[in-house]
């Protein structure tokens, strides 16, 4: 099995760090105008948000670590790689079509519902045969966190049609999407078959 970079710890762990903190200060910043249980985190990275700047650029370096990550991930399936890094690709997308500062946006929602949807999928298909393959790339854990961030992202919608609380809803779906390839690398360094790898 290919030895996973111990550099893609480092890209994994960050990426939680990054969104979590962006949407925390961004947050801060907004005031108590923003709600951050019926508010999305798109509300912040809005065009004449007072965190505007901080939470773009949280999600600029949430896109850079997931490509990061699925560039260093190599014993995951190309699929999974590929899905991973469209997922990052998304999070940069989102940046440059932000959403507006009232109402929503086609072009926005439709990025962001990709960006969802590759994140979701990833862990299966990153999914590797065999009692070789690290805990976190076999695949009932890979189909168990695709089920929950499905779920997850399943509520997101829910709550948004029905005006209720879906910035929770959003904010426990990425935050599930963010942390799953850090378990999935820190699995794969913990994995006898990892060996040496470049630094």
């Amino acid at each position: 099995m290919r030895a996973v970079p111990r550099w893609a710890l480092v890209s994994s762990g960050c990426a939680p760090l990054l969104l979590a903190g962006g949407w925390t200060v961004a947050a801060v910043l907004e005031g108590p105008t923003y709600d951050p249980a019926t508010q999305t985190i798109s509300v912040l990275a809005a065009y004449g948000a007072a965190g505007f700047w901080v939470m773009t650029g949280a999600l600029l370096g949430l896109g850079a670590c997931h490509l990061l990550t699925a560039l260093g991930l190599r014993p995951a399936a190309l699929a999974g790689r590929l899905a991973l890094g469209g997922g990052g690709l998304a999070a940069l997308g989102v940046v440059l079509v932000p959403a507006p500062s009232s109402g929503g946006s086609l072009r926005h929602g439709s990025v962001a519902a990709v960006g969802f949807t590759l994140l979701a999928v990833w862990p299966v298909l990153a999914a590797v045969r065999g009692d070789a393959a690290p805990w976190a790339l076999r695949p009932a854990p890979s189909l168990m966190a695709t089920a929950a961030m499905a779920l997850g992202a399943g509520w997101f919608v829910w709550e948004m049609q029905g005006q209720g609380a879906p910035g929770v809803a959003e904010r426990l779906v990425t935050c599930m999407q963010s942390l799953w390839p850090f378990l999935v690398v820190a699995s794969c360094l913990r994995h006898p078959g990892n060996g040496r790898s470049p630094a």
